[in-house]
């Protein structure tokens, strides 16, 4: 059966009606039929028997029936049948895409829940096996020395007696050569050294921080089993594999630091508070890494066709302009047209054509011209890739944030459009890890759209604008000054003092962790060695004032030696901004997030004391925000604290 149906294309708005006049203005008498016979329409008095194929992809949908001109509307009715079929299989395409990216972000939420590092890789072996056919699976941990591997998770069998070893084998050859590989044939495969039970293999090294980690492998006993596709879906796997295994290997030196650091002094509970806070930093940066990718690809796969287009734009426009000249030239030799031509140039309104024409180029020129624009941002935001300090544009980085919230920043139902003014001063480039930057800005900037969204939910007391102010500036020639400023609630101070604290947080269980701000500082201050400062009351909006260094190297240099001791708890300045503080950890503060959410969980279920942990955690899958939030919990009750808890 064709993808393509000639009678719903007979169907479409305004199509019979074209059907009819064409084959008026020809004089013809025609009959459109299917493959079986069955007549769709039927026109004028048929004489000729002259049948013509309507078809599409090489295959016969229907017929025309009539004399020599009936070879138009076949050549019509093909035309647009080929169009419904690239728009089918465009749809396939889309379609595909999105289950990867949605099987992506699915297989991240489901590692991050996990420490454990053979728990996790049973995982994923056991979701390829049910997207990808297979008859055994490993995955490899590189042993300390390099020299040996560890099976850590397997199914089925890839070898009878011996196991893989480094630069030993196809396997062990593939993760020297740190490339995946796709091996369709096993036994022909010059690197086979001994016996596999497999026939067709798909190997991945597990690459995390520009070190191999291990290998994840799929096999089958069939030969040409594999295609490009299922490599990559496997790439897929063994990136956020290698990034879990990454983290569980941290998170297990952790504990083992913390475990070491019990009975230490107070320096080394400093350490360990340090420790923990890079730990928070590590979840909320593989979020950010994941979502990093994710835009990066999106926008380089619109790069390509965009330019395509837009680079032929002018040509088109060029060409519409030669033809309509050569029009005038015709209508000034010939001004008075044949009256068949007469009657097919007013059928078209020519004269509506080349005044619209010229005009519709300029409307697709704009709005090629803006995805340009929100390609490059999405680039700009992105950054995942850059882990070393380097010279950038600042405004670029808030551009590009605004854009991957400009969903946000739209008219809706419940409120106006939130409207940005930008106040930009004339930057020099910084040097800066521009990527976490801009996580810093995302925190931010959904904080103040949080805030506005909030307050417009009151009608008493809303703004009739809400409103975000960015000013940029430059202080003393050694510093650059960014400060975000709403116009929405604003907070008291005793909670401007307490925003930087892990967990802290004034929203709802559920919709927010409490990490955000956190882990705002530890980049600002501490990977920036810059200044992160507030200022708010109630009723009067926020504002942060965010300063960091045009070259954090000299910056270092100088806090070397002029290095004090702990700064006594600051008071706020003359423009009433309070600076931040430290941020500890306090287990008071884990303890009353813990209950809030066993809390919320028991409002859902009355029966969760007798319930499983399969049926816990299926609860917990519902909100992935808790899921993530209450996995970091048990992680910090892991880590012993010498605080005392009073109860």
């Amino acid at each position: 059966m064709s993808a393509v149906s000639l009678r719903k294309i007979l169907n479409k708005k305004e199509l019979p009606s074209l059907v009819h006049n064409l084959i008026y203005q020809l004089h013809m008498a025609i009959d459109v039929e299917l493959v079986d016979g069955t007549k769709l329409i039927s026109i004028g008095e048929q004489t000729a028997k002259n049948r013509y194929p309507i078809e599409v992809l090489g295959e016969t949908i229907g017929w025309v029936v009539g004399g020599e001109e009936a070879t138009l509307l076949a050549s019509l009715l093909s035309f647009l049948a080929k169009q419904e079929a690239e728009k089918k299989e465009l749809a396939i395409e889309l379609l595909e895409r999105y289950q990867e990216i949605d099987l992506f972000e699915d297989i991240s939420t489901q590692l991050t829940t996990s420490l454990d590092t053979r728990q996790l890789s049973q995982l994923v072996l056991q979701e390829l096996s049910q997207l990808i056919e297979s008859s055994a699976g490993m995955i490899l941990l590189l042993g300390p020395d390099a020299t040996t591997f560890e099976i850590i998770a397997e199914f089925g069998v890839f070898f009878d007696h011996s196991q893989p070893e480094p630069g030993k084998g196809i396997i062990g050859k593939i993760v020297q050569s740190n490339r995946a590989e796709l091996v369709n044939d096993v036994q022909a495969d010059p690197r086979l050294e001994g016996q596999e039970n497999v026939s067709a293999l798909i190997c991945v090294p597990l690459r995390a921080k520009e070190r191999v980690l291990g290998a994840i492998a799929i096999g089958t006993s069939k030969t040409d089993s594999y295609k490009a596709k299922h490599l990559k879906l496997v790439s897929i796997f063994a990136s956020q594999t290698a990034i879990a295994i990454d983290k569980a290997v941290l998170y297990e030196q952790s504990t083992q630091a913390a475990i070491q650091a019990k009975a230490q002094t107070q320096k080394l509970q400093q350490a360990l508070n340090e420790l923990q806070l890079a730990q928070t930093q590590l979840i909320q940066s593989e979020k950010m890494s994941s979502l990093g990718q994710l835009i990066a690809g999106v926008a380089h796969e619109i790069n390509n066709p965009v330019n395509f287009i837009y680079g032929n734009l002018r040509y088109v426009a060029e060409y519409a302009q030669h033809l309509s000249h050569l029009l005038e030239k015709y209508q000034k030799f010939l001004p008075v047209a044949p009256p068949e031509l007469e009657s097919e140039l007013e059928n078209i309104d020519l004269e509506f054509i080349m005044g619209d024409f010229p005009k519709l180029l300029d409307s697709m020129k704009l709005g090629t011209s803006r995805i340009v624009e929100i390609v490059q941002s999405l680039k700009n935001f992105s950054r995942h890739d850059e882990a070393e300090m380097k010279a950038v544009n600042i405004h670029d980085g808030i551009d590009g944030t605004l854009m991957i919230l400009h969903h946000r920043l739209k008219v809706d139902v419940h409120r106006p459009k939130i409207e940005i003014v930008k106040d930009y001063a004339q930057l020099p480039q910084i040097e800066c890890y521009p990527g976490q930057l801009n996580q810093v800005f995302m925190n931010v900037l959904a904080n103040a759209i949080d805030a506005l969204e909030e307050l417009m939910g009151n009608e008493k007391i809303s703004p009739l604008i809400p409103q975000i102010t960015i000013r940029t500036e430059v202080l003393d020639s050694q510093f650059v000054v960014i400060r975000i400023a709403d116009n929405g609630p604003g907070m008291k101070e005793d909670v401007i003092r307490r925003i930087y604290d892990p967990f802290f947080t004034t929203k709802e269980i559920g919709k927010g962790t409490g990490l955000g701000m956190a882990i705002s500082y530890q980049i600002i201050v501490n990977r920036h060695q810059g200044f992160l400062k507030c200022r708010s009351r109630p009723g009067e909006g926020t504002e942060f004032w965010i300063q960091i260094p045009v070259n954090c190297a000299l910056v270092d240099a100088a806090e070397e030696q002029n290095s004090t001791s702990a700064s006594p708890t600051p008071t706020a300045d003359t423009d009433g901004f309070i600076p931040s503080t430290t941020p500890m950890l306090k287990p008071t503060d884990l303890l009353i997030r813990h209950n809030q959410l066993i809390q919320q969980l028991s409002e859902q279920s009355p029966n969760l004391g007798a319930a499983s942990p399969e049926q816990i955690y299926q609860m917990f899958q519902r909100n992935p925000i808790s899921l993530k939030l209450y996995a970091t919990l048990l992680s910090w009750f892991s880590c012993p604290n010498p605080t005392h808890i009073d109860h």
